[in-house]
């Protein structure tokens, strides 16, 4: 039996993630934007300080196996996003700049960059004289002029989940509203906001409130209890026990805890930022400070925009919602590229791939190609690696993930040996 080499060339030219079904002959593309967990811009790839070579690779990619190719489909990944809102009597000014800036300043810039979004929104349906929302057009199905007696969900774009948010219970609803254990006011989900869920979707939650968090939930027949104190250490931990919970719901909707498949934004009592409409950063310190129409700083919504990646915005300042929701907006167009996996190719008619033999070829916009070697598992993953799952997908480990994807004009190519199968 002769040995082939076969090469899968996966362009990354206008996409950071790469994802989809590959054939022998076919030429296909996408677009998209860089970004991991929310977060990201597209730019110059770096160096994982791998060894390099003329062809860059082991394999020569000359002799191909039986001189096919195949280019991967690339694609945006679908965002799903939970907005949560705080229905208590403080909250009015907030829910109705919510109301003014969810369609124009959020939806509408998603909408502009192709990501494939829906918006699901836990919170009571109303008028904002009750402290309740009404989200109008285009986003819903109703101009909340009046406001309808029932939210305009909109298929498939926009689902309302009514509940009553109090001050302190957010997380918790958004927990027992999963499967309906707490119904929507309308039933329409009779089985939770879950229903509503994609499960190819990065999910991301924008959670808006004055207050703090202190509350219970059942999941599962174990109670739940979350409360932040209002400081660092508690915020802290009512995160990590909301994060446990979450994704113990469904770890194929949220991930796991090496790799989550969400994100948290926070709108929250937290004092402004220098400028006063900067987000801040995960990486910056928790802000214990609050804002001068805040009850408390949110440290449980700090907490966890830390830990995943999102950003922390001051919900005091209502006058600056547009820049709030259209940062917001710029990180989930951003998410929405997140997945660095394709199909391994189908063989030559005749020749069988040999997956040991395979080897991913990383070419950066600038400087010479890398090789990615192939480890055994996600648990072996290192820096600049990749593991092949169920011998049909080839996954890129996070390092080497988050190097592709910051680089908007990289190539990548599999290559890997055939073998002839005897008739």
């Amino acid at each position: 039996m002769g040995g082939l080499v076969g090469v899968l060339g996966v362009s990354l030219a206008t996409a950071s993630g790469c994802s989809g079904d590959s054939s022998s002959s076919g030429d296909t593309e996408g677009a998209g934007a860089a970004g991991q967990g929310g977060t990201g811009a597209a730019g110059q790839g770096g160096d994982l300080g791998l060894t390099t070579s003329s062809s860059g690779t082991g394999i020569d990619p000359e002799e191909a196996c039986a001189a096919q190719s195949a280019e991967a489909t690339l694609v945006k990944r679908p965002v799903d996003v939970i907005f949560i809102i705080d229905n208590s009597g403080s909250m009015g000014n907030e829910i109705e700049s919510v109301q003014n800036n969810i369609n124009d300043n959020f939806a509408a810039i998603i909408g502009a960059e192709g990501v494939d979004y829906r918006v699901i929104m836990l919170s009571e349906h109303g008028a904002v004289g009750d402290e309740s929302i009404c989200v109008s057009m285009p986003l819903s199905s109703t101009a909340c002029d009046p406001v309808p007696d029932q939210p305009g969900n909109n298929d498939p774009v926009f689902f309302h989940y009514s509940t009553p948010i109090a001050s302190h219970d957010s997380l918790c609803r958004a927990l027992r509203s999963y499967s309906g254990t707490v119904a929507d006011q309308y039933g329409y989900a009779p089985g939770g906001w879950s229903e509503w869920l994609r499960q190819d979707s990065l999910k991301v939650f924008v959670e808006i409130t004055d207050d703090g968090v202190s509350c219970n939930a059942n999941i599962n027949g174990n109670t739940v209890q979350l409360n932040d104190n209002d400081n660092e250490a508690g915020g802290i931990t009512a995160a990590e026990r909301f994060d446990t919970a979450l994704l113990g719901l469904s770890p194929e909707h949220f991930g796991t805890v090496d790799q989550r498949n969400y994100v948290f934004y926070s709108i929250v009592g937290l004092a402004e930022n220098d400028p006063m409409d900067a987000p801040y950063a995960p990486a910056d310190p928790m802000v214990l400070g609050q804002c001068n129409t805040a009850v408390a700083p949110g440290s449980a919504y700090q907490a966890l925009s830390r830990t995943t990646g999102g950003l922390r915005f001051p919900l005091c300042q209502t006058a600056s919602y547009n820049v709030v929701f259209q940062a917001i907006a710029e990180g989930v167009i951003q998410g929405a590229t997140l997945a660095c996996d394709f199909a391994v190719p189908e063989a030559p008619v005749g020749e069988t791939i040999d997956l040991a033999t395979v080897e991913v070829q990383y070419t950066p916009s600038a400087g010479d190609a890398q090789v990615f070697t192939q480890v055994g598992s996600a648990a072996e993953c290192a820096a600049g690696s990749f593991y092949i799952e169920a011998e049909t997908t080839i996954h890129l480990c996070p390092d080497a993930c988050t190097v592709v994807q910051a680089d908007a004009a990289a190539k990548i190519d599999v290559l890997f040996a055939c073998t002839i199968t005897p008739d």
